[in-house]
C-alpha cells in the first residue's frame, strides 16, 4: 500500500506532465496559427477574366494587358473563353466555371446583355464583385464597374471620316459583328445618326452580321459589291469584320475604290492601314481596359485604393489614317 507521501509525489508529478501537455498543445496551435497567417499571406487573389471570344485580336490585346498588369498586381488571373464563336452559348460554360472555381471576382466582356445578366446575379449572390469591360449587361445596378471605349462617338467619327472620303455622297454598307454586343449596336447607332443628321446624301445600302468569323464577312461583302458596283464605302464595326471585308475587297479588285473605315487597331489593322486596303481605323485600347479591370478588381476585394473606382469610365478612341500615322499609330495599336 503507498504512502501517503508516495500518493503526493504522483500528484504531483501528474500536473506537472499535464503543465506540459497544455504547454505542448498551445505551442503547437500558436505554429499552426502562424502557418496559416503565412500561407494566407502568400495566397494571390484569384480572378477570372471570361472574353468575348478568346482567339479574336482584340481580345487578345487585351489578355496581353491582363496578364502584365496581374503579374504587377501579383493576381492570379484565370483567362478562359471560347475559342471558336462569340456568342452567350459558348461564353456561358467559361462562366460557370469560373464562378465554381472559388474566385475573388470576376471580369467579363458580355456577348449578350441579356443572356449574361443571370450570371451577373449569381455572383451576387455569392458575393463575387463583377466588372464588365467593352460591353455590358442589361441592369449594371451590381457592377463594380463598367469599362469601355466611346462606341457611339467612335461610330460618329467613323461616319464623318467616311464621308470625308466618298465626298459626301453615295452608297454604304454596314459590316458588323455581333447584333448582341453592346458595343457594335452604339457603333451602328452613332454613325446612323452621324450620316443622317449630317449628310443626307449618303445611302446605307444594309447591314450583315459577321458574329466574329471573317468567312461570314467575307461572303457578305462580295454579295453587296455584285448586287451594288457603285458602292462607295464599308464600315467594318469590329475587327474580326475587318479582317473578312479585307478579304472581299482583294477577291473583287476594290481595294481603294471602296474606302473602308474599320474598328479596331492591332497589327493586322494597321499593316492593312498602311497598304492602303482601310482608309481610316477607330482605335481603341484594350490593353489599357484590361489593366484597369483588374486594378478596380484587386481595389473593390481588398479595400485598398477602393475608393478610387469609378463605375463607368469611358476611354477615348482615335481615328487612324496613314496621313496622321506617325502622331497615332506609335502609341495607339497593340499587337
Amino acid at each position: 500500500m503507498l504512502s501517503v507521501n508516495e500518493i503526493d509525489l504522483i500528484f504531483t508529478e501528474e500536473r506537472k506532465m499535464s503543465r506540459i501537455r497544455r504547454m505542448l498543445i498551445a505551442a503547437t496551435v500558436s505554429m499552426l496559427a502562424i502557418g496559416a497567417h503565412a500561407a494566407n499571406a502568400e495566397d494571390k487573389l484569384k480572378v477570372a477574366f471570361i472574353p468575348g471570344i478568346a482567339s479574336d485580336p482584340f481580345f487578345l490585346a487585351m489578355e496581353k494587358g491582363a496578364r502584365a498588369a496581374a503579374d504587377k498586381l501579383g493576381v492570379e488571373l484565370v483567362w478562359q473563353g471560347s475559342a471558336s464563336e462569340y456568342s452567350p452559348q459558348s461564353q456561358m460554360p467559361f462562366v460557370d466555371a469560373a464562378l465554381a472555381d472559388d474566385i475573388d471576382a470576376l471580369i467579363l466582356v458580355p456577348t449578350d446583355p441579356d443572356s449574361l445578366q443571370p450570371a451577373v446575379v449569381r455572383a451576387e449572390a455569392a458575393g463575387i464583385p463583377v466588372i464588365t469591360v467593352d460591353t455590358t449587361v442589361t441592369d449594371q445596378a451590381y457592377l463594380t464597374s463598367h469599362i469601355t471605349g466611346d462606341n457611339v462617338d467612335g461610330g460618329r467619327q467613323a461616319a464623318r471620316t467616311l464621308a470625308g472620303q466618298i465626298g459626301g455622297e453615295g452608297k454604304v454598307f454596314i459590316m458588323s459583328g455581333s447584333p448582341g454586343a453592346t458595343t457594335n449596336t452604339l457603333r451602328e447607332q452613332g454613325f446612323r445618326e452621324e450620316l443622317a443628321a449630317n449628310f443626307p446624301k449618303i445611302e446605307i445600302v444594309g447591314r450583315e452580321y459577321a458574329n466574329s468569323q471573317p468567312a461570314t464577312a467575307t461572303s457578305a461583302v462580295n454579295t453587296v459589291l455584285l448586287n451594288h458596283p457603285d458602292l462607295a464605302g464599308i464600315f467594318a464595326i469590329d475587327g474580326t469584320s475587318g479582317t473578312g471585308t479585307i478579304a472581299a475587297l482583294r477577291n473583287s479588285n476594290a481595294v481603294g475604290k471602296v474606302k473602308l473605315v474599320g474598328y479596331d487597331a492591332y497589327k493586322a489593322q494597321v499593316d492593312a492601314l498602311q497598304e492602303g486596303v482601310f482608309t481610316a481605323l477607330v482605335a481603341q485600347q484594350p490593353a489599357k481596359e484590361a489593366e484597369l479591370a483588374l486594378e478596380y478588381a484587386k481595389a473593390k476585394v481588398t479595400g485598398e485604393g477602393a475608393d478610387k473606382i469609378e463605375k463607368s469610365v469611358v476611354i477615348p478612341n482615335v481615328v487612324m489614317t496613314r496621313e496622321n500615322f506617325a502622331e497615332t499609330g506609335s502609341s495607339m495599336y497593340s499587337e
